[in-house]
Parts: structure tokens; C-alpha cells; sequence
């Protein structure tokens, strides 16, 4: 399994609401959450085969932006 953490646009529980859908239709992740706290709106994404271009692209379907900043 690795994690990789996303700098989003995702700012609220509605953009959440919105990307749920996409990113649990996903069978390659296994777990996801959004910190909207945080000023740089952190997307943490557990996945068992999915790249980091991927997960962009699912965020791009739903309107967002994502930029990877962390993997391991």
C-alpha cells in the first residue's frame, strides 16, 4: 500500500460531497481523506496500484485541482 498526499482546492464538506463519488469508484484506492483545516486542503490517498497522475486526473474528472506533495 502507499500513501501519497495531494495540495487541493477542495474547500469545503460540498467539494467533498463532490468528489466521493469519484474517488470511491476507484477500485485502486483503498482509503482517502481531505483535511479542509489545513490552508493547503491536504488529500491523503492509501492506494494498492494507482500513481500519482492518476489520482490527479480522478480529481481533474471532478473539477478539482491536485498537486502531489508527499509519497511513500
Amino acid at each position: 500500500m502507499k500513501t501519497l498526499k495531494f495540495k487541493t482546492n477542495v474547500k469545503c464538506g460540498g467539494c467533498v460531497a463532490t468528489i466521493t463519488p469519484f474517488l470511491n469508484s476507484e477500485k485502486g484506492i483503498a482509503r482517502w481523506s481531505v483535511d479542509t483545516a489545513s490552508p493547503q486542503r491536504i488529500l491523503t490517498v492509501e492506494t494498492a496500484g494507482l500513481s500519482a497522475g492518476e489520482v490527479v486526473e480522478i480529481l481533474k474528472k471532478a473539477g478539482y485541482q491536485a498537486e502531489l506533495i508527499a509519497s511513500d
